[in-house]
């Protein structure tokens, strides 16, 4: 069984990945072109915004958006702490200083009870500047934008949303990647929308972030590449994955978002009675970029994860260390007492989760997942 089955998705859309790959080799356009216009286009009438910018990773995307809101050093960004290091490491680069916030035990999100916490706590401190929030659509769930807002208002903070597991996802109608006054998504191939490399974009309703980027994304330009206005990089989508990225774009819309709810729906209700399943909290939809469950300790995590391991299949643990206890952040001054994502590092669990997944496959991850929890709570370590 596949984690997330590229490989099924592929058989489905072989036809048409493939043509739009040989039309890219045939037309002999690699860097830009049309098609890299038209999937913005088409990405950004999907979110809701004026503008998507694609570049080379999600990474690149976050990068480029603390240059254009001017973050450095003296500068505090605040980051959900149960989240892949990327979030954190691009405002370090930056030379500012993430603070990490703890988390919502059901949503796995940004808790914005404590996130104002640290906020008055930074600012009555006044050693940093208070600069921006990078809130997580972790797990394919949107954040909770609402609250959020309320309180970057109220200390006048930028919000950058973290869509990169999250292009999909809605709250009240309203699509992920159309939050916070800027938004950032990444296209790594196991994402909800994935190429066959890497890529990423960035989303906002700013007319002059929009430009800023675009100019940054290609060395700084200013009329042309050769016109250099400013110091930037060098990210851009490359062609062919835009391409490929178009045909996933269409099945994603038209029936694999909606299929990858289905089966989380089908999980969800089959677990009942046994763990509890993934809270979606009312008015709010997940993209499903995994499907995590939360057991009473980590032996209990390790009995299922290897029970499944058994019957071949496959599980991942995200993420097992939370960003206050990585070894690059060590020398920061700032350790908050984060304890449910420590708590989430060592009891959670990803199941395999995609919209090709049929009624069999998950009967079979079910009745592994049983026989795991019957297992004696016999101490195997953190996996």
């Amino acid at each position: 069984m596949e984690f997330r089955d590229l490989k099924k998705q592929y058989q489905v859309l072989k036809n048409e990945i493939d043509n739009a790959m040989i039309s890219v080799a045939t037309g002999g356009i690699f860097i830009g072109g049309m098609i890299i216009s038209d999937l913005e286009k088409s990405l950004a009438e999907y979110v809701g915004v004026r503008h998507c910018i694609t570049c080379a990773n999600g990474t690149d995307a976050l990068t480029m958006m603390m240059m254009a809101l001017g973050v450095k050093s003296g500068d505090a960004v605040f980051v959900p702490d149960f989240t892949f290091f990327a979030t954190a490491e691009i405002v370090a680069f930056q030379g500012a200083t993430p603070i990490f916030v703890d988390v919502e035990k059901d949503t796995f999100n940004m808790d914005c009870k404590a996130l104002e916490k640290e906020i008055i706590s930074i600012k009555k401190e006044g050693k940093l500047h208070l600069k921006a929030i990078i809130p997580v659509d972790l797990f394919g769930l949107p954040a909770n934008y609402h609250d959020i807002m309320l309180v970057a208002k109220k200390y006048n903070l930028f919000v950058l949303e973290d869509g990169a597991q999250g292009f999909g996802g809605e709250i009240d109608g309203q699509k992920a990647c159309s939050f916070g006054d800027a938004a950032i998504t990444s296209f790594f191939p196991a994402k909800p929308l994935g190429c066959y490399g890497d890529g990423g974009a960035i989303f906002t309703n700013d007319d002059n972030i929009a430009n800023y980027v675009r100019s940054i994304q290609v060395h700084g330009k200013g009329t042309s590449k050769y016109d250099n206005i400013r110091i930037g990089m060098n990210s851009r989508l490359d062609t062919i994955q835009a391409a490929i990225l178009q045909v996933k774009y269409n099945a994603f819309k038209n029936y694999e978002l909606v299929n990858v709810n289905l089966v989380a729906k089908q999980y969800s209700e089959k677990l009942a009675g046994i763990i509890q399943p993934p809270y979606v909290p009312k008015g709010f939809m997940s993209s499903w970029a995994q499907y995590t469950l939360l057991f009473e300790n980590t032996q209990q995590r390790d009995n299922i994860q290897n029970s499944l391991k058994r019957q071949g299949i496959p599980t991942m643990v995200y993420y097992p260390i939370p960003l206050h206890n990585q070894k690059a952040f060590e020398m920061l001054p700032y350790k908050n007492n984060c304890t449910v994502s420590e708590m989430l590092c060592q009891r959670v669990l990803s199941f395999p989760i995609d919209p090709y997944k049929d009624e069999k496959s998950i009967d079979i991850v079910i009745q592994a997942l049983k026989i795991g929890l019957s297992l004696p709570l016999i101490k195997q370590g953190i996996q």
